[in-house]
């Protein structure tokens, strides 16, 4: 059975970041005045919501026989958690972390009749139970240009993302028939990449879009991530307020085996909505 694991998931480094951030806008909620920044910016803010994304999956599994491919498949609409945060330093500066989490299960029929040259044809039997999870989170700085009711933005800094991917089906090869249950999993850090634009209709009213991308292209574990949203933030009182907006995110990253690469390709589609304060 092929099986490999990375060390154990860095919980420090994912929430540690997220507990620095939150600590220091406190901080900087409680200090001196500083001169107003932009009316689309904040001080200070903390988003918590959920995406509702529908959907396209991707997969490839390394096996003991050859890879096996699932083909594109729609495992049905599905709803992660998410987490933002956002620091100004100064009027033009900050500090942005975001986290999600997209984890699905899969029973469908796939992968029959795979081709293994001249060893013969994996087939899987009936059907087959496949496990997707993927973990993202990225940190990054940000200048913001622009001090009237709209900003630009500029960002860069780092992702870590961890992607875990299993099967589990009754398969053939040759005539010969038995379970076939592999899993693969690992993480990595990559450098990251962002663009925004924020204007301010009033100072309880703001739009809004943004676009980033992670690449990674040499490793064990390499890929890429891209992501765009727009949407609308409304503050029905002074530092509370809902946050809708559209995005789409595809994700193709690749763990390159001993045997054979496991690959795994989402692309997610749909809308979020979050609570947002702001201080």
């Amino acid at each position: 059975m092929l099986s490999f694991r990375s060390r154990p998931l860095d919980w420090t480094f994912r929430f540690g970041a997220l507990g620095a951030l939150v600590g220091s806008g406190f901080l900087f909620a409680t200090a001196p005045a500083l001169a107003d920044p932009s009316p689309a910016l904040d001080r200070f803010s903390f988003s918590v919501g959920g995406f509702s994304a529908d959907p396209k999956l991707e997969a490839s599994v390394a096996t003991p026989y050859g890879t096996l491919q699932t083909g594109d498949i729609k495992p049905g609409r599905v709803t992660m958690p998410r987490i933002t945060a956002d620091l100004l330093i100064g009027d033009s500066q900050g500090i942005s972390f975001d986290y999600y989490q997209y984890k699905r299960e899969y029973g469908g029929q796939f992968g029959n009749n795979t081709s293994l040259g001249p060893f013969g044809t994996l087939s899987t039997l009936g059907n087959a139970n496949l496990n997707t999870k993927l973990d993202f989170a990225k940190l990054s700085y940000k200048w913001w240009l622009g001090s009237g009711n709209t900003v630009f933005g500029l960002g860069a800094g780092a992702a870590y993302y961890r992607a875990t991917l299993g099967i589990t089906a009754l398969a053939g090869v040759n005539g010969q028939v038995g379970t076939l249950n592999e899993s693969s999993s690992d993480n990595a850090v990559a450098p990251l990449l962002e663009i925004g634009v924020r204007h301010a209709i009033t100072p309880d009213l703001r739009l809004f879009a943004d676009a980033s991308g992670v690449w990674k292209s040499s490793g064990r574990f390499h890929g890429n991530i891209y992501n765009a949203s727009a949407g609308v933030e409304w503050f029905p009182v002074k530092n509370v307020g809902l946050v809708v907006s559209y995005g789409v995110t595809n994700i193709d990253l690749t763990r390159d085996g001993s045997t054979a690469d496991s690959r795994l390709k989402v692309r997610l589609q749909g809308p979020s909505a979050f609570l947002k304060a702001r201080f």
